[in-house]
């Protein structure tokens, strides 16, 4: 059983800080809660709360929450509505897929006069002939019933002849709480011969259990015994799948003691795998067989490329690692037939060589060794950025802009004939004075 603990409610308090005393929003839900306590001392300021999905099977312990605004109850196994009527502010309330069967309970959700939206979907007393009428009627203060706005003719209506259908729903209500009595009395049936025929299997055949005291039996006796176990090696497998399939395929009634029962076998079931789990210890991780040939292994799944370069004769891993990860994190072994790397503590695994790629002679190809000598050499020396040192070379400035001609332009020319003093012209080689263009003043 799962009970409502100060560490649940503050855990899901992360946008308040986790303080739960002023938290206005909680939400409980698929927690497999089957009891409501401890909420409403905690949070008295709650607002809207969440508790949908669950095994609860009573409204019980919200009456001092008289902030609380928003009610979410589907999914659990409520069958009567009731101890609301201290939720003074309550304005909606979510009931859909429960078993509430007393459509009498409604009445007492009147106290609750801002009570605007109610959602009964899936219940059974939804299924009551006069329903809708007798809830309209019964609650004059709600505007929407299951998702439908509440019009103002409807209500008129609801409210002609509703002495017939008060007396109709509460016959429907009567049987259904007889047929509900016969399903509780099935059940509990049911659970007894469970436990009776767990017994009778614990037992032989001869009414007696069978314990080590019994050991004045033939030795033929044993030898037949333990030849019938022997063929039935696989008989609990086959057991437990056929009582698997028993189990889900059976027809039953929609109730809160067969929910209640799925949900609890479900849970043996995932414990006994977890158990399983922990039993079964961790297989050890196998790099190198036995012939000694290594095997690829990657934990990581990280993508990786080993291409082999005949022409140098390297051979290079290109490994894809984490974004922004620091390179300490890597940690390189090569050896003569595999290369192992580790990833942040994670075995990266035995990588071979999977293709062949020629490489342009030209790249410069890359090589780790595993000798302690170059790794201390390469710690020593820093590593520079190489440059080609045919390509280092001066710019040229001059050829920026390309020329018509190999004459020097106006420029040098200016700079090798520098200008004449004032009231003296000098003119360069080859200018001919032209009459018919004006001199400039």
């Amino acid at each position: 059983m799962v009970y409502i603990t100060e560490d649940m409610v503050r855990r899901r308090a992360e946008h308040n800080e986790c303080e739960i005393f002023s938290l206005e929003e909680v939400s409980l839900h698929q927690q497999d809660i089957e009891r409501i306590e401890h909420i409403d001392r905690w949070c008295r300021d709650l607002r809207i709360l969440y508790l949908q999905n669950n095994l609860i099977p009573r409204i019980e312990n919200l009456g001092r929450l008289k902030k609380l605004e928003y009610l979410n109850l589907a999914l659990n196994n409520i069958e009567v509505i009731e101890n609301l009527e201290g939720c003074e502010s309550l304005q909606k309330l979510d009931l859909t897929v429960n078993f509430v069967g007393r459509l009498s309970s409604v009445q007492s959700l009147k106290h609750n006069i801002h009570l605007a939206e109610l959602f009964l979907v899936g219940n059974p007393c939804t299924e009551f002939e006069g329903y809708r009428q007798f809830v309209v009627a019964s609650l004059p203060q709600l505007k929407w019933l299951d998702g439908t706005e509440i019009s103002r003719s409807e209500r008129i209506r609801a409210s002609q002849g509703l002495e017939e259908v008060k007396r109709q729903v509460w016959e429907q209500e009567k049987e259904y709480l007889k047929r509900r009595a016969r399903e509780k009395e099935e059940m509990q049936r049911k659970a007894a011969g469970d436990e009776k025929g767990n017994e009778e299997r614990s037992k032989g055949c001869d009414g007696r259990r069978y314990t080590d005291e019994n050991n004045t039996a033939p030795v033929l006796e044993e030898n037949k015994e333990n030849q019938e176990v022997e063929e039935n090696v696989m008989s609990p497998d086959l057991d437990d799948e056929q009582q698997e399939r028993e189990f889900w395929n059976t027809p039953c009634s929609f109730t809160p003691e067969s929910r209640l029962e799925a949900h609890r076998h479900l849970e043996e079931k995932r414990r006994a795998k977890e158990k399983e789990k922990e039993k079964k210890p961790k297989a050890p991780r196998t790099l190198i067989t036995a012939d000694g040939r290594v095997l690829n292994v990657n934990e990581p799944k990280l993508d990786f490329c080993l291409t082999e370069d005949e022409e140098n004769n390297a051979i290079v891993l290109d490994l894809a690692v984490y974004r922004h990860m620091d390179t300490s994190l890597i940690d390189v072994d090569v050896q003569p037939t595999y290369a192992r790397v580790n990833v942040k503590g994670k075995a990266e695994g035995e990588i071979k060589v999977t293709k062949t790629v020629q490489r342009p002679s030209g790249v410069r190809q890359t090589q780790r060794s595993s000798s302690s000598e170059d790794k201390k050499s390469k710690a020593n020396v820093p590593e520079r950025l190489e440059v080609d040192p045919s390509k280092h070379s001066a710019i040229d400035l001059a050829s920026i802009v390309p020329r018509q001609s190999s004459k020097a332009g106006p420029l040098e020319a200016s700079r090798m004939n520098p200008p004449a003093t004032s009231g003296h012209s000098s003119f360069s080689e080859g200018f001919v004075d032209d009459p018919d263009v004006p001199p400039l003043i």
